[in-house]
């Protein structure tokens, strides 16, 4: 659903990652920066309604078993930014709502 963070799990990965225009970020719930994190990435789902934001919270048992064999994480939060099926960018950190805009604006400028 545009202009919302979309929870991502193994169900909905693929269809996530397959857009033209996607972002997730993985945290687990134990992580301070994950929960500052998360009022940045509802600001942008409402002003990006082209891109795909997501979330994956990777410390729920069975959720994201899936997404844990395709990546290695070292650093939550970690953001992946997507085209297509295609791995654009990986960002370790929290990202500043100005700099994420940059990062949508450099990668998935508005149609």
């Amino acid at each position: 659903m545009a202009g919302t963070v979309i929870n991502v799990s193994d169900e909905n990965y693929e269809e996530m990652t397959q857009a033209p225009a996607a972002m997730v970020a993985y945290g687990i719930g134990s992580c301070q920066p994950c929960a500052e994190y998360d009022p940045i990435l509802e600001s942008a789902a409402a002003k990006h309604e082209h891109i795909k934001i997501g979330k994956a919270k990777m410390h729920v048992p069975g959720r994201c078993r899936g997404i844990k064999k395709q990546h290695t994480f070292e650093t939550y939060p970690t953001t992946h930014f997507f085209s297509n099926g295609q791995l654009l960018l990986t960002r370790e950190g929290k990202i500043e709502e100005s700099e994420l805009a940059a990062l949508f604006e450099e990668h998935f400028p508005n149609p």
